[in-house]
């Protein structure tokens, strides 16, 4: 316990803590309406086609600020987004055709840039290979405060756009007939999640961060059919399993925060889906049995 205690009180710990529980949040909130619209996977291909501007920002500049590297990815996850949408719209290609071509491209783009970078002949480009898995410890307290007051703006545009994103997610055809700008509001959805993945970027890296933005929402799911609700309940989850993740990664030794984090929401995600009323596995097991009962208590009756 005094372990525990000491632990709270370490600088170093209240950053990646504080930093890991706002991204958490944050992918709740914004993965929500990825999962209601059907569109989970845009989350992975954006994270993958991070790396190459990644990669490209470091070669431009030869600079590792972290500014400037994630400027990088938002300029490619944004590139990525609109590639899939033009692609869908302009072509016969369906969205999950679209986005396994981009996120193929991209991420082995960004690999092939990796490599380079990597036998450059000097020290600069170490560190670069933690976006692919994250590592939170390198957080600074200047990366928090980013973060924090983009989550701020974040919720401020969801809330003040909250009827739209939400006629969006339930009916868009709706939507596009009552006269919504449809397209803008894909569009500005779809920039909320790139620079939500670009946020977690360093905690989680490319390859997880998907993970993170999907788990919290579905969980969520499984407990409610109220959206607000939904809402407050992923944002609860992904902060609650940034906590945990860190907790347990500071308290061991060599474990990584990332995979951690991620590790703690799929557990939520199970328990979710295994106990959750009304939508979970094992309540409906005992419905069926209940309901199985009640039939043959009845059958013994008309005898």
């Amino acid at each position: 316990m005094s372990g525990i205690s000491a632990l709270f009180f370490d600088y170093t710990f209240q950053v990646v803590v504080f930093g890991s529980s706002i991204l958490g949040l944050l992918s709740g909130v914004i993965g929500s309406f990825a999962v209601l619209r059907k569109q989970s996977l845009l989350g992975d291909a954006v994270s993958h086609a991070a790396l190459p501007g990644i990669c490209l920002a470091f070669i431009l500049t030869s600079s590792k600020q972290m500014e400037i590297l994630l400027l990088g990815a938002l300029v490619s996850g944004l590139l990525a987004t609109w590639l899939i949408t033009v692609i869908v719209k302009h072509s016969k290609v369906k969205f999950d055709s679209a986005l396994a071509l981009t996120t193929a491209v991209f991420f082995g783009f960004g690999l092939v840039l990796m490599t380079f970078i990597q036998k450059k002949p000097n020290s600069n480009q170490a560190g670069l290979e933690s976006f692919i898995f994250g590592q939170s410890s390198t957080l600074l307290v200047r990366d928090v405060r980013i973060m924090f007051i983009t989550g701020i703006i974040l919720l401020l545009i969801v809330s003040i756009f909250w009827k739209e994103f939400k006629l969006l997610a339930f009916d868009q055809s709706f939507a596009s007939s009552i006269g919504l700008p449809v397209y803008w509001m894909n569009s500005l959805l779809a920039t909320l999640t790139v620079i939500v993945i670009v946020l977690g970027l360093q905690s989680v890296g490319v390859i997880l961060m998907s993970s993170l933005l999907i788990g919290p929402a579905v969980a969520a799911r499984q407990w409610t059919n109220h959206l607000s609700i939904m809402v407050g309940l992923a944002a609860f989850f992904g902060c609650l399993a940034g906590i945990i993740g860190t907790v347990i990664s500071s308290l061991g030794q060599q474990i990584p925060t990332g995979p951690t984090i991620v590790l703690v929401i799929s557990l939520i995600v199970l328990i979710s889906i295994l106990f959750s009323p009304h939508r979970g596995i094992v309540w409906k097991l005992i419905k069926n049995k209940q309901q199985k009962n009640h039939f043959a208590t009845q059958l013994k009756k008309g005898r």
